[in-house]
């Protein structure tokens, strides 16, 4: 009986073990900002920017790391403009890494939220209309927000990024950072129709908020 017990562990064991398939081959480091810290645009440089353990939604401060050097990690931020990348010093952040990102097709406006090479959901988007078009480039989940605290055209979810919009249109007042939220228009959704942001459907938003954590990858194409 010992021995059979034994054998039907050793099985429920082999059984529940991920397989290759299901596990990430993909990995990416977020930087977790726990005190104030020092931003550089270059190592050993000055300052450009020094960094609070919260955001401005009041997040936690996360950012994207997208490489390193000795001591150093180059990170995104808020504090740049689009395409820009700064500095930290490795010993003043806490390190995590995450299997998951965001990829977003503007030409198909498409968004794949994706656990290392698989796809875990895809989603249609709105993207910017002509002439405030949503920015390309790398960039960072910085907040995640109920979009009935900011008003009804977000829908349920905001999931704030680290881009800027440099196109706003005449007279907008609702600030220049780039999201993907919901919104109260759904016929938008598909169409180039948005003044940058990314829209999408609130069963779609839900599903980023509870799996996308703060500093996931985002990654926006042409």
């Amino acid at each position: 009986m010992a021995s059979a017990l034994a054998v039907g562990a050793t099985i429920a064991a082999f059984a529940s073990a991920p397989t290759p398939a299901d596990t990430p081959t993909v990995a990416f480091e977020i930087a977790q900002v726990t005190r104030p810290v020092a931003l550089f645009a270059h190592r050993g440089g000055p300052a450009v920017a020094r960094l609070g353990a919260s955001t401005e939604f009041g997040s936690r401060q996360t950012l994207g790391v997208v490489g390193k050097s000795g001591q150093w990690l180059r990170v995104t931020s808020t504090e740049l403009p689009n395409g820009r990348t700064g500095w930290v010093r490795a010993r003043a952040v806490r390190l995590t890494t995450t299997p998951k990102s965001l990829t977003i097709d503007l030409s198909r406006r498409l968004l794949l939220f994706k656990r290392g090479d698989r796809v875990v959901r895809r989603m249609t988007v709105t993207i910017g209309r002509p002439g405030s078009p949503t920015p390309a480039g790398r960039f960072a989940v910085t907040d995640k927000l109920a979009g009935s605290n900011y008003g009804p055209y977000y829908g349920c979810c905001i999931v704030a990024l680290s881009a800027h919009q440099p196109n706003l249109p005449a007279g907008w007042t609702g600030g220049n950072r780039i999201a993907v939220h919901g919104t109260n228009a759904p016929s938008t959704i598909g169409a180039p129709a948005s003044a940058g942001c990314l829209r999408a459907r609130d069963a779609d938003l839900r599903v980023l908020m509870r799996g996308v954590p703060l500093g996931t990858p985002v990654f926006i194409r042409p």
